[in-house]
């Protein structure tokens, strides 16, 4: 048994030694030819051993042709298997290449049908999700391009209007023209402010948008927070008879920059105040939620027509005409937000802070008008000391 067993395993090793420059010639070629030269030198090896050891026994010369053709047959239908099967895997990787050819097209990418191993199917796979991704990052690409052109067409006709009325105030002051110089310079101050709030704004979008916006983060209590941002808030909202209203304000603490936060606050606050018509309330809340604290302002603007409310937070975005009053009511005119210009910055700046903050913000309709949300994680106890 031995002997047998030692004859076979040489007689398919020497026939595994003369083929084995073939199979490493073709290992460049198609999978169909490679596939064929491993099949063929398996059915030569196997071949091989069965002679060797059919010689060994000494069998008749009947039986031994028997073997021969048996082996013979077996041999020739495993390899036209072979041929056919790598001739189906080569078909099926060409129509991959080809569909691979269009990922990134704006057709997109379609996978051919019926892969012919799991292989190829994870391949067609893993390029339908690249496709997708290319697909959704052109359209980012394409929506800021277009907010870039906006807001860079709006800061334009935003700066035009200033710096034409200081033009015209300067030289009816320089011809002594002017009726009331005094009144003429606290003009040109606030024309000045506006535009400096402009430019301060500008490049605050800039820092968030490329990542260099420092936090000076601490734990601190978001009822200070929220008490900071309506004493900002208060003095407008006194003088347009609006009032400020508790709607219950938890003393949570958040890990967060406090001016940052602050700042997010009084902007959606002095924008409700701003939107909102005398005698209604802006009503301002923070709760404790799933490990996170969500602060809510809920104005009575008239609401956000449904179009718009997924561009709220988008760059350049005013929606000055979007804010309708509801039957009954005349809304407040539409004012530049504190710390915005009117050019359209307030709300992204808002969600570029809230977002380094590992946070979120959310608008949505409520009542006779809406409700802006920001999401903040819950300070934990490895946090600094609570502040305030």
């Amino acid at each position: 048994m031995l002997i047998i067993i030692a004859l076979a395993a040489l007689g398919a090793l020497l026939a595994g030694l003369l083929g084995l420059p073939a199979v490493k010639a073709l290992r460049r070629r198609s999978v169909a030819a490679s596939l064929f030269a491993v099949s063929a030198l398996s059915v030569v090896a196997m071949a091989a051993g069965t002679v060797a050891v059919a010689l060994e026994m000494f069998i008749s010369v009947h039986d031994f042709h028997v073997v021969l053709i048996v082996a013979g047959v077996s041999g020739a239908i495993t390899l036209i298997a072979a041929l056919l099967f790598g001739r189906r895997i080569a078909a099926g990787s060409r129509e991959l290449a080809d569909a691979a050819r269009t990922v990134g097209d704006e057709s997109g990418f379609t996978a051919p049908p019926d892969p012919p191993t799991a292989e190829l199917t994870a391949l067609a796979a893993a390029l339908e999700d690249t496709s997708a991704r290319l697909a959704a990052s052109r359209e980012r690409e394409r929506t800021l391009d277009a907010s870039r052109r906006e807001l860079i067409a709006w800061i334009s006709h935003d700066l035009r209007t200033p710096l034409a009325g200081l033009r015209a105030m300067a030289e009816a002051l320089e011809d002594g023209v002017a009726p009331d110089p005094a009144g003429y310079h606290t003009r040109m101050r606030v024309q000045v402010e506006r535009l400096s709030g402009m430019v301060d704004d500008l490049f605050e979008l800039s820092r968030i948008q490329t990542g260099s916006l420092e936090l000076a983060l601490a734990r601190v209590c978001v009822y200070d927070l929220v008490d900071d941002a309506l004493a900002t808030a208060r003095p407008l909202a006194d003088e347009r008879g609006v009032l400020l209203v508790d709607g219950g304000i938890a003393r949570v603490p958040v890990h967060a920059d406090s001016l940052g936060i602050t700042r997010v606050l009084g902007n959606l606050l002095v924008n409700a105040v701003r939107s909102t018509p005398a005698d209604n309330a802006v009503v301002v809340s923070a709760r404790q939620e799933q490990g996170c604290v969500v602060l809510a302002v809920t104005d009575a603007c008239g609401g956000i027509p449904d179009g718009d409310l997924a561009r709220v937070f988008d760059t350049g975005w005013r929606g000055a005409e979007a804010r309708t009053p509801p039957p009954g009511r005349t809304a407040a005119p539409q004012r530049p937000r504190q710390g915005d210009s009117g050019a359209g910055l307030g709300l992204a700046i808002v969600r570029g802070i809230v977002e380094a903050h590992g946070g979120r913000v959310s608008v949505r309709n409520e009542g006779d008008g809406c409700r802006f949300e920001i999401t903040l994680p819950l300070a934990t106890s490895r946090a600094p000391a609570l502040a305030g």
